[in-house]
């Protein structure tokens, strides 16, 4: 059977891809696009990547400016005429529309390739129109030929609460390139390093969290860290630091965090797989948001030992980590300190190999173009 051509419609900037959202899109479709045509429209914010088995129109405007790409509705139809695309593909629910406006012109499908359930998640944020987004993400997708979720747990919900087909519907999660756990020695010497640079004891116990600031449920982690977790760890004679990455923090909170010594604020770093491999644990208090957290990926792929809240976790069943990864009841939070603190918690054990087998970026595409062949 033929593999179907691909028009991917991305509405933000994902090259060049810096943050876990932006690497979810650009690896997909570098994947994909290694084993059928692929061609993608995106914002005018992107850099056309160096990898030239990817077609890249960076000409749409943002989904803050959603409508006005109705002028590149004709545009649109070219690309996919003058490339011979089967099939139309969105990034999130937000250009959904435009699949729909699409299909009607070209009688090409279209598929929704859902990051999160995002009313979910604008309602975390509090915005007031929450509800009036849910009813046209909920439209967008029952008019869809097809829809990929993240996780199991969203594609429930959204069969269930948006009466979707279940036949319509598959689980496409984050991947990795990673096949094996980092060695022994690799993630000794990314150790040393970061003792070095900061100039700890050697017996420092090092725990990381990583994200955009830009996002509530990253500063809502950062407020749990720093008014619950804190005075428990402080109530011990554990001797630690706490690496904080990623851009966007505002100057108010990196105030608040020079207040603690324990908490090293490093910004948005070059190379996090330094601290993946170097630190002793990965720390998820999230609680708020929906979808995967690609950090947690990323973590357990660099054979880092992840302690997080069970929303934070979901997409990453039990079944493939084992006790790789340490579970704690939303709000937990003494729990989750005294896990921090427990030694137990740091014995070398490696990411399962079913992680690996179940998170490989090849293995997800595979499984992505199987769906996209039944249209």
């Amino acid at each position: 059977m033929k593999l179907p051509s691909v028009l991917g419609i991305v509405s933000y900037k994902v090259f060049p891809a810096q943050m876990g959202g932006q690497k979810c899109v650009a690896a997909f479709y570098t994947h994909l696009a290694q084993k059928t045509k692929v061609v993608l429209a995106v914002s005018k914010t992107n850099e056309i990547p160096e990898d030239k088995t990817l077609q890249v129109f960076p000409f749409l405007y943002n989904h803050n400016w959603a409508f006005a790409n109705l002028r590149y509705i004709y545009r649109l139809y070219k690309i996919i005429k003058q490339q011979h695309i089967d099939v139309i593909a969105i990034e999130h629910s937000y250009f959904g529309w435009i699949g729909i406006m699409l299909r009607w012109l070209t009688k090409k499908p279209f598929i929704i390739r859902s990051h999160n359930i995002e009313a979910l998640r604008f309602r975390d944020m509090q915005r007031i129109w929450w509800r009036l987004y849910e009813w046209y993400e909920k439209t967008v997708h029952r008019q869809a030929n097809f829809s990929f979720f993240i996780t199991a747990e969203e594609m429930a919900w959204a069969i269930e609460h948006w009466q979707l087909d279940e036949k319509k519907c598959s689980v496409i999660t984050y991947g990795t390139d990673i096949q094996q756990p980092a060695p022994i020695t690799e993630k000794m010497e990314c150790r040393r390093q970061l003792i070095a640079e900061n100039e700890l004891p050697s017996t420092t116990r090092l725990f990381l969290f990583n994200g955009s600031f830009d996002y509530l449920p990253n500063t809502d982690a950062l407020r749990v860290i720093i008014r619950e977790i804190l005075p428990v760890l402080h109530s011990g004679d554990l001797d630690f630091r706490i690496f904080i990455c990623g851009k966007s923090l505002n100057q108010q909170w990196q105030e608040v965090l020079k207040l603690y010594p324990e908490i090293i604020y490093k910004g948005m770093v070059d190379n996090i797989e330094q601290y993946y491999k170097g630190v002793d644990c990965f720390i998820n208090p999230v609680t708020l948001g929906s979808g995967i957290k690609i950090k947690l990926i990323d973590a357990l792929a660099n054979n880092l030992t992840v302690i997080s809240a069970k929303n934070g976790a979901r997409g990453v069943s039990s079944e493939l980590v084992g006790p790789k990864m340490i579970v704690l009841e939303d709000y937990d939070w003494q729990g989750f300190a005294r896990a921090m603190a427990t030694p137990d918690t740091f014995t070398p054990i490696n990411t399962p190999d079913a992680f690996y087998t179940a998170f490989n970026w090849d293995a997800i595409v595979q499984k992505a173009l199987l769906s996209l062949q039944t249209l």
